[in-house]
């Protein structure tokens, strides 16, 4: 037992694990830039690796390359992928194929022999085999870290399960769910998804004693009597940690589990205080604008060859517009090249679409997976009607319906509409109410928690989407 206890003593929070996975991946990247600049010097018959050859050989930017290798990995820094060797493996696979990408389209822009192409190469050779070994220690000390830390959680009602089944989604376990308690005298004995129910409020601090319990879950949604709230107060004061039920689902699910909350929550989440400052949001806009305009020179380029093609394929019009609600419920036109075989199936598309959907045309169903359907939306952002990074935006009609049958869906008008979204990188089209409310809690907590590294990683995670061809 004092073998736990010492544990919790000197065990990291997530965002502090976070910040040590960052700093070694950055260590990784910083002696893989030195491994590449001697090996490319070794090959160099007159300046060889000195500190000529560090300044006049090595352009400046190479020297930025770490840093663009830990934007590349930002997928990878959430907490249930970080501690998966598979994902691990995934994420860097996905940040090579996108730093040679991307340095491919640099190369044959520019000049000849005016880039290096072996140090790059051996640069992202390099960082990928030091990053993957540092992440496979990191894995292995993050599995200890998981088996040491135990959990109890305090209810086995609706939340409690709703916790519980989450739980069992995971990956990689986050720690280890030892059982629940409740005061209902006809739950104890049961089991929650495989976990026991071991007994209520009186029996807690022996619990915590025979099975080593190093944290507790709070998941009652309602209130909470007397003697359960002592006892779970006194095990506080004597170090075990306390978490509630709706920070630790945000964590795991990175959703709002919009079925448990009261009714004021919205009022106290957000309208209480700025879900994000000033600063963020000027940057958020100067980030919509420069990317934008990059997108914008791509969209005149391509316009007259994915316009000869929908031509061909299905006749007039290109582009399709439509009426969406943007922040506050304000109307707007959204533009989409499009992708369906005429106006009444576009009319409809917000609604339902399915996969293989026969409305979609050939050329459609290319720039759908592609996500180039999407692409005309950058007139929109640099108007201000969206931003890059945001909830998807829908018909009035559609809102009207949804909020009738989704607690809070009005909440997502809080913000601009996004090209792209936590809930669009998580979740494809929704074919149903249900699906529709679980794309609401990905919108709600993006809402809840958006910062300058989110956008980065939805953008980024939206890079491999498109790569990819997940679109639908």
């Amino acid at each position: 037992m004092q073998e736990k206890r010492d544990y919790r003593k000197w065990r990291l929070e997530d965002r502090e694990r976070r910040f040590l996975l960052v700093m070694g991946d950055l260590l990784a990247a910083v002696i893989a830039l030195f491994l590449a600049l001697y090996i490319w010097a070794s090959g160099d018959e007159w300046l060889n690796f000195s500190i000529n050859f560090l300044q006049n050989r090595a352009p400046t930017w190479f020297y930025l390359l770490p840093l663009l290798w830990l934007v590349l990995l930002i997928d990878t820094y959430d907490s249930q992928k970080s501690g998966s060797r598979n994902a691990t493996l995934k994420g860097i696979g996905i940040a090579i194929a996108v730093a040679m990408a991307i340095y491919l389209l640099v190369y044959f822009a520019s000049p000849p022999n005016s880039l290096p192409r072996l140090g790059v190469a051996y640069f992202f050779a390099a960082a990928a085999v030091l990053t993957f070994i540092w992440r496979v220690i990191y894995i292995h000390t993050f599995r200890a870290y998981t088996s040491h830390k135990r959990v109890l959680i305090i209810g086995a009602g609706k939340a409690g399960s709703a916790l519980v089944e989450i739980i069992k989604e995971q990956e990689t376990p986050p720690f280890t769910l030892v059982g629940l308690i409740d005061d209902d005298p006809s739950k104890l004995g049961e089991n929650v998804f495989g976990y026991p129910i071991l007994g209520n409020h009186t029996q807690l601090e022996e619990i915590i004693t025979s099975q080593e319990i190093t944290d507790l879950i709070l998941a009652i949604s309602n209130e909470m009597n007397h003697g359960m709230f002592q006892a779970v107060l006194y095990e506080q004061e004597k170090g075990l940690t306390l978490s509630t039920m709706v920070e630790t689902f945000e964590s795991l699910s990175g959703r709002v589990p919009i079925g448990l909350l009261e009714s004021d929550w919205i009022i106290r989440s957000f309208l209480e205080r700025t879900p994000a400052s000033g600063f963020y949001r000027l940057f958020k806009r100067l980030l919509d604008l420069a990317i934008s305009l990059i997108l914008l020179i791509i969209l005149l380029v391509i316009y007259p060859f994915i316009a000869l093609l929908i031509l061909i394929d299905s006749g007039r019009p290109v582009i399709y517009q439509q009426e969406r609600l943007g922040r506050g419920g304000k109307p707007y036109v959204i533009y989409k090249f499009r992708t369906m075989r005429n106006k009444s199936d576009m009319v409809r598309e917000a609604l339902v679409t399915a996969n293989n959907d026969p409305r979609v045309t050939r050329v459609g169903r290319f720039m759908r997976k592609s996500h180039l359907d999407e692409l005309p939306q950058v007139i929109n952002v640099l108007r201000g009607e969206m931003s890059l990074v945001g909830p998807r935006s829908e018909r009035s009609e559609l809102v009207i319906l949804f909020q009738t049958r989704i607690p809070f869906y009005r909440a997502r008008l809080l913000v601009k509409p996004g090209i792209t979204g936590w809930a669009q990188i998580h979740q494809n089209y929704a074919e149903n109410v249900e699906e529709t409310a679980v794309k609401l809690e990905y919108d709600l907590y993006y809402i809840e928690h958006a910062s300058f590294w989110m956008d980065i990683n939805i953008l980024m995670r939206t890079v491999g989407s498109v790569l990819g061809f997940k679109g639908r």
